[in-house]
């Protein structure tokens, strides 16, 4: 089958009609078609489909500028790793991202360059929001203790990123209704004098809830009555959220992050 239409410079193709019932749109290398057997098209219709998906293809075309146009300089890549997980799923999500700088576009590792997280290959994906990244999800129960990534860029340079998960348990449930008394929660996994961040949320449109950061003194953080006392009556949420964020020890110039994020959530009702 033969195709007609226009190319665009981001690599998009209009095509043309492939039947009197199929519409073809070859868009960032995939082949879309369009079945329009439903309906049935006069020639003057068709000629307003065909332009509208033209203008559309072309709109989307700009959206979607090519990655890696100029190849990167592999010593001005900027490591972006990010380890996520909340208690409840059963896994986390380790995403890896490198960027033409800091504040760059995410870029692909060309070959004979490889991602791996404790010797394991991670393949490459890519999204319009994110662009590529390397992603894997493992099971919360069995990732504890101590893990690592090794980038090797084109130049076949090696870079071993270690690091270790430790998940955050409350060790004491917390009660289905409370009244307007300090809460303390007890914690495992924390450091001492470990920030973490408190969101507390209600049903009541008067209230913007709390959003703060406490430290945990001897396993233990406490939320006071005078921050239950902004609150309503009622349904309320809580969510903790532990953040740990350093700079990469093995990096380019451009350095990077590696960033830990482990939130758990609580609901209860609250009275006076």
């Amino acid at each position: 089958m033969e195709y007609k239409g226009l190319n665009t410079e981001n690599g998009a193709q209009f095509l043309a009609w492939e039947s009197d019932s199929q519409y073809v749109l070859k868009f960032d290398g995939v082949t879309f078609r369009l079945i329009l057997k439903l309906f049935q098209i006069d020639p003057l219709m068709k000629s307003t489909v065909s332009f509208f998906l033209l203008i559309s293809s072309l709109f989307f075309a700009c959206k979607n500028p090519q990655l890696n146009e100029d190849p990167v300089d592999p010593d001005a890549i900027y490591f972006d790793y990010k380890i996520t997980a909340e208690e409840g799923n059963d896994n986390l999500t380790v995403m890896l991202q490198f960027r033409d700088g800091e504040e760059g576009d995410a870029v692909s590792i060309p070959g004979p360059g490889s991602v791996l997280l404790d010797g394991e290959l991670l393949e490459e994906d890519s999204t319009k929001m994110t662009g590529v990244f390397y992603e894997i999800h493992k099971p919360i129960a069995g990732f504890a203790g101590k893990h690592s990534i090794v980038f090797t860029n084109a130049d076949k340079k090696q870079y071993k990123e270690e690091f270790e998960f430790k998940p955050m348990n409350l060790l004491k449930p917390i009660p289905d209704s409370l009244r307007r008394n300090d809460l303390i929660l007890e914690l495992d996994g924390i450091d001492e004098k470990e920030l973490l961040t408190i969101l507390l949320t209600d049903t009541s449109s008067y209230h913007d809830g709390i959003n703060k950061t406490d430290s945990v003194v001897n396993g233990r953080l406490v939320i006071t009555r005078a921050d239950l006392d902004n609150l309503s009556n009622g349904p309320v949420q809580l969510e903790i959220i532990r953040e740990i964020e350093r700079p990469v020890h093995a990096r380019t110039k451009e350095g990077g992050r590696l960033l830990i994020r482990y939130s758990l959530r609580r609901e209860f009702f609250l009275q006076n």
